[in-house]
């Protein structure tokens, strides 16, 4: 945060420093801080400046502001919170998007902060104390709008106000019915009984019946007469009912004008825009009609920034623009995605890399945390190192491994002997068995070299898709890209060699084709290998061009060169990485000799064998500070086309295609992933589709297809590499690492039904099924559909024969089972991960079954400091309580170790109490649990 000027309100005082929300009203001409216990009751006879504050793991703060303009407010209470939300941006140091929120047209951003909803109060508020801000209790009829977040209006309590095509709420003194319009969808039927619970805890403390009407249906129901009562009777709705809200229209034109220093705009012709056409001593509003942007460039007053948006909202005034259109402001550099997207080739942020070309620049916060003691040693200081994160595996990793490779219409079983090596120029269909929640869990990854044609990608998907047909349950399904490959799937191989070249046909037809010799490795001739990983249960081999510039001086290297051996370890490298090489070496060849050689200290032969000494790189890139995940509703039209020649298709030429509109959900938790969603989860280096058991997405081909045109759109702007890896994942399914960026609660897997009812069930306190919900069977859109009906073949690890392909859960396979991992590697790892699951019956000391629930009912309702006094179990020390324990406490809930924990020693490990520990985010909790051994 900036320094704060002599003349900025002192309301804001620390303002921005903590996570999380903070509230001001204007009142009589001031800032009035609004108390917690108030948060999400607007008056709207106010004005209100609401700051919304994350703090990443690194890098600065982000801050949005918004301030809401209630419909009975003064202009003079709007301009000040307006000319307020200036000067707090000011304060932050110019680095917030700022939102004008009207009210019954708020954004979805900031209806996300105060879930489920917020029913504006009649009235002024009033922060002197005693005094009742609070009208008292009348019949009001509410309508309901929105699928994630709900817009909330109170409508005129009239028949007249019912349409066929919204949600209503009548809440009245001893019941609250829910009205839907025959046109309404099943989501915002969901979203409005959230609406209904709100109410029925707010209004009438939680006792009050609650009914639920469907539009149309009347006849011989008594609440339905109950309901129609109130309006006089029954009496049919009109067809043509207008809704209280209005469709945005999906065609928009967008303009952009200059802001002139005297608030005139001066439209910029031009079919499309570029980004140098914004000047940093300038203001601009981007006109898209459904939405005004005003972009301030970073050299302008806070003068010329209150004009501009003056400027705005003339324009809105003087156009008669609709009361919905938001009007967002943004500061130079912190362009939204949304922004950018009306922007042609909007410029990514360049990311920094360790060193700059000749010149060895180093990125401060690396040294200090990461680098420092590697840099200080290669110029002959000795100092101790500073260890790196440790990267630990998030799932069970004691699972069977099976590998195919695929060769055209083949499916060849790779042998366990020869399953830790791959090859570029083939591509490969990995299923991977481990416990998983209780029961046994497949995850399947069609893993693509980067050498390999575009027949072998299409293939490999192909075949994957058969192989998962097999399998019982809906497993979890990966595309991966050499070289984007993420952790967890150099954990389930624990050690790998990536050799050049491939086995395939439709490679060997390539080089072929190009007139390019075959370099494939038959591990007898010269190769040169990059040594790389973080643990011995995570380390690669992977095979590089025989040239020196293939080096960096952070990784270390094994060279082949026929006559000799050599082990290259660069001045960057760490102790961890010379054990990694001396493992690797065995791996590859036990009986070779090689001739240690220190970066700086290569003979002649050396670099003769690589072609002769060049520049090298000196040090890996700097990926710069991780955001937090976001995840996007994706609204999926569906249909069936022939495609031409040079698209990427299913083997007959027919594809299956979904082209989808994205929608960000804010704030998000588990609740949004509704079941008749399709859902993307936008982790940067990993993406996850979600799959609802009641979306339109009903094949695997058309899910992977998605993942794959998600990548290619790059819907956030945010320079996506098509080759990032994704995964599929399908509800009730979820495995760990999807779960961990949740606030997870497996009771809710089991619920069956559509979102409504699911929701209705548990307003109404009925039992929900313990039966995890069903999805319509996977369906394969090709040729093959069977496991008995594939062309795929493969050849036994015997070379006796073919048989047909995998069905590793098939009654009718005659493939062997998976064999287990201790068998299937040379230099096995035994390391104990993941704690065996409790026996029937407690141990003397153990948790009971008793002790066990209420971990779950804690956790349920950890939040603050109520966590702290609601978790009330045995203690055991943390040397026990560690995964790797060598005296572990048997009988506890292995996913929740740190709650057993004493409340000192819990501060001692984690620098924070257990109520600040269960305020965050899940996927946060697990990242720390995992640094301590505890998860």
């Amino acid at each position: 945060m900036s320094l704060y000027a002599k003349d900025t309100d002192q309301a804001f005082q620390g303002a921005g420093t903590k996570p999380g929300l903070e509230i001001w009203c204007v009142e009589n001409l001031q800032l009035v801080a609004v108390p917690k216990t108030s948060y999400g009751k607007f008056y709207s006879g106010n004005s209100y400046l609401i700051l919304h504050t994350i703090i990443p793991k690194s890098g600065p703060p982000l801050h949005d502001i918004h301030y809401w303009l209630g419909n009975d407010t003064n202009k003079v209470d709007s301009d000040l919170a307006s000319d307020k939300a200036l000067e707090l941006d000011a304060a932050l140091g110019s680095c917030s998007v700022q939102y004008r929120e009207l009210q019954g047209q708020e954004t979805e951003k900031f209806l996300s902060y105060f879930k489920p909803c917020i029913i504006p109060i009649e009235g002024v508020y009033s922060s002197q104390k005693g005094h009742s801000n609070e009208d008292t209790y009348e019949v009001r009829l509410l309508t309901c709008k929105g699928d994630h977040v709900v817009h909330v209006k109170e409508v005129p309590f009239s028949r007249s106000s019912l349409n066929h095509n919204d949600v209503f709420v009548l809440d009245t003194a001893s019941k609250i019915f829910l009205f839907s319009g025959c046109n309404s969808s099943t989501q915002e039927r969901a979203k409005a009984l959230e609406v209904v619970q709100y109410i029925k805890d707010t209004k009438h403390s939680g006792n009050c019946e609650v009914a639920t009407i469907e539009d149309g249906k009347f006849v011989g129901d008594s609440e339905v007469g109950e309901f129609w009562s109130f309006f006089g009777g029954y009496a049919p709705i009109p067809r043509e009912s207008p809704s209280f809200f209005q469709d945005q229209s999906d065609i928009q034109s967008v303009k952009l004008f200059w802001i002139t220093y005297q608030g005139k705009l001066s439209q910029i012709e031009s079919d499309s825009f570029a980004r140098e056409v914004l000047e940093a001593d300038k203001c601009y509003m981007l006109d898209c009609e459904a939405e005004i942007f005003v972009w301030m460039g970073r050299l302008t007053s806070v003068t010329e920034r209150k004009t501009s948006i003056s400027a705005a909202e003339d324009f809105l005034r003087n156009q008669g623009r609709s009361a919905g259109t938001h009007l967002s402001l943004i500061t130079e550099g912190l362009e939204t995605s949304k922004f950018r997207s009306y922007f042609a080739n909007w410029p990514l942020k360049v990311e920094p890399r360790l060193f700059e070309e000749g010149r060895e620049k180093v990125a401060v916060d690396i040294i200090k945390f990461f680098l420092l003691p590697a840099i200080f040693k290669q110029n002959g200081y000795e100092v101790k190192e500073l260890p790196e994160e440790d990267i630990e595996p998030l799932i069970d990793c004691r699972g069977t491994l099976k590998v195919w490779r695929v060769d055209g219409d083949e499916l060849s079983l790779v042998p366990i002997s020869e399953q830790r090596k791959l090859f570029s120029g083939d591509c490969y269909v990995v299923q991977y068995t481990y416990s998983g929640n209780g029961r046994e869990e497949n995850l399947f990854y069609a893993w693509l070299g980067c050498e390999s044609t575009l027949e072998d990608r299409r293939d490999v998907i192909s075949h994957m898709n058969s192989v998962v047909d097999s399998t019982r349950g809906d497993p979890v399904m990966a595309q991966v890209v050499q070289d984007k490959e993420p952790d967890q799937f150099f954990f389930i191989f624990q050690m790998l060699i990536i050799y050049k070249g491939g086995k395939s046909a439709g490679y060997r037809k390539f080089l072929a084709e190009k007139g390019v010799d075959d370099k494939t490795n038959n591990e007898s001739e010269d190769a040169f290998f990059r040594i790389q990983g973080t643990s011995p249960d995570n380390m690669q081999a992977i095979q590089v061009d025989q040239v020196s510039s293939s080096l960096n001086s952070s990784y270390c290297y094994i060279l082949n060169s026929g006559t000799t051996v050599f082990t290259w370890i660069g001045n960057l490298s760490l102790t961890r990485d010379h054990d990694i090489l001396h493992r690797m070496l065995e791996f590859i060849n036990p009986t070779w000799q090689p001739i240690s050689v220190r970066e700086g200290s290569e003979p002649d032969i050396f670099w003769t064998a690589l072609g002769g000494k060049t520049e090298y790189a000196k040090g890996k890139e700097i990926k710069g500070h991780v955001e937090d995940p976001r995840l996007l509703l994706l609204n999926i039209t569906e249909g069936r086309k022939r495609v031409h020649s040079s698209t990427v298709v299913l083997k007959d030429n027919v594809v299956f295609f979904c082209d989808f509109k994205a929608k960000e959900i804010f704030n998000f938790t588990q609740d949004d992933l509704t079941t008749e969603d399709v859902l993307a989860l936008d982790c940067h280096n990993e993406l996850y589709i979600w799959i609802g058991c009641h979306s339109k997405v009903k094949s695997k081909q058309q899910a992977l297809m998605l993942g794959q045109k998600f990548l290619e759109t790059d819907v956030l702007a945010e320079g996506l590499s098509v080759d990032t890896p994704f995964y599929v994942v399908t509800e009730g399914k979820e495995p760990t690492f999807f779960t961990r960026f949740f606030e997870w609660d497996f009771s809710k897997q089991n619920m069956h039904g559509n979102s409504f009812e699911r929701k209705l069930a548990k307003l109404k306190g009925k039992p929900q099924s313990v039966v995890a919900p069903l999805r319509t069977s996977w369906k394969s859109y090709s040729r093959e559909s069977t496991p008995n009906g594939l062309r795929s073949r493969s050849v036994s690890s015997n070379g006796q024969g073919r048989s047909p392909s995998p069905a590793p859960n098939g009654s009718s396979s005659n493939w062997k089972s998976p064999v287990s991992r201790s068998q299937s590697t040379s230099t096995p790892t035994a390391r104990k991960l993941f704690s065996e699951s409790p026996r029937s019956g407690s141990s003397p000391g153990s948790p009971t079954e008793d002790t066990r629930s209420s971990i779950e009912n804690s956790y349920s309702q950890a939040d603050g400091t109520e966590a702290e006094n609601n978790i009330n179990l045995i203690i055991y020390p943390y040397e026990r309580l560690k995964v790797v324990s060598s005296d572990p406490v048997p009988g506890i809930d292995v996913t929740k170790r740190e709650a057993y924990l004493s409340d000192e020693e819990f501060v001692a490990k984690f620098g924070m109490t257990k109520g600040n520990f269960y305020k965050l985010p899940k996927w946060k909790q697990n990242k720390l649990k995992m640094s301590l051994n505890l998860f």
